[in-house]
């Protein structure tokens, strides 16, 4: 039994040991997530299970915010330090320098796994009000490149802090990229390498602790119009063209994707602007699951009909004598 209701036992929620490495922490993570999920599992408390194994993912799945909790958990399973002196005496989490993290508030976090209500209160004092996520989170006051020296997510006040915009292709934020950046901030000239996390969203933000002098560099992502996809939510909608005859025949065609091609089945009498799901093909979700891609199809007459061709369908439409628009004058 648990020696003080007040202290979550993260290894214990996600059903793991405490020597597990980080592939399975995040193998068990992704496996109840998708057992609880909201969406999938509508049991009384599922809800609030899926808020905690989220939690819980927050803190092992990172290293450094692993490191600071296991010494409140051996504090806590041996006694003697109060593990809650530990909480007032390490501050909010901040990462080593050089590494990167998408940043956000707790408010950030809290939207970003659906709204599904407020992080424990043992979290919130762990972080001291502050977090770095794995995705989420508003864009920030500033413009690019404006260095501000009291804002900050827990920072000590006056420490600099640099604003730029990031622009990225689709794919990049699909695949996930390492990407060299130039700027220029108060007339200093600054080259970076920047890792793009898998499924950020224009307004995120990423953040290089210490990366320019000591201060931290945050950059809004904005994420490039893409021509053929266009990304809602987790969601890639794409239209693909078919011709009559695939629509009226049905056919196998080929799709594009943000991995390649794939085929798909459309069935016979397909009407023009019918949409097709192909789970699991659109963009990365925090929990590891992803969303769909939309195939949206878009019927193609024929520019030009041989004197046979017109022939055929002058035949067509003597034997199928229709008005789709009479349901328009029925009352």
């Amino acid at each position: 039994a648990e020696k003080n209701d007040e202290f979550k036992n993260y290894y214990k929620l996600l059903g793991v040991e405490r020597s597990a490495d980080a592939k399975t922490i995040s193998k068990a993570f992704r496996r109840l997530a998708r057992e609880h999920h909201p969406d999938v599992n509508k049991a009384s408390g599922a809800e609030e299970r899926f808020k905690e194994i989220n939690e819980a993912y927050q803190v092992l799945g990172d290293t450094a915010k692993r490191a600071r909790y296991d010494q409140m958990h051996e504090a806590y399973q041996h006694g003697g330090t109060n593990w809650q002196d530990i909480f007032r005496g390490a501050g909010p989490y901040q990462q080593a320098p050089g590494g990167f993290t998408v940043v956000g508030d707790i408010g950030d976090l809290e939207e970003l796994f659906g709204g599904l209500g407020g992080f424990s209160d043992f979290f919130r004092q762990f972080f001291g009000g502050s977090v770095a996520a794995a995705g989420g989170g508003r864009p920030r006051r500033g413009g690019a490149g404006r260095v501000s020296g009291q804002e900050g997510f827990g920072q000590a006040a006056g420490r600099a802090r640099a604003e730029a915009t990031l622009e990225i292709t689709l794919e990049e934020a699909f695949q996930g990229a390492r990407k060299p950046l130039d700027l220029q901030v108060n007339g200093k000239g600054r080259s970076l390498n920047v890792t793009i996390p898998k499924g950020v969203r224009t307004g995120q933000q990423i953040r290089l602790p210490g990366a320019l002098d000591g201060g931290d560099l945050y950059l809004t992502v904005k994420v490039q119009p893409h021509p053929l996809f266009e990304r809602r939510g987790e969601d890639v909608h794409v239209e693909v063209p078919v011709s009559l005859t695939e629509a009226l025949l049905g056919a196998e065609i080929e799709v594009p994707t943000l991995e390649g091609k794939v085929s798909m089945k459309i069935q016979p009498q397909t009407q023009n602007g019918r949409t097709f799901r192909l789970h699991g093909l659109g963009m990365s979700r925090p929990d590891g699951t992803r969303g769909a891609q939309l195939v949206r199809v878009k019927v193609l007459l024929p520019d030009s009909l041989t004197d046979e061709e017109r022939k055929f369908f002058e035949e067509m439409r003597g034997r199928r004598r229709e008005n789709p628009r009479a349901h328009l004058w029925r009352k």
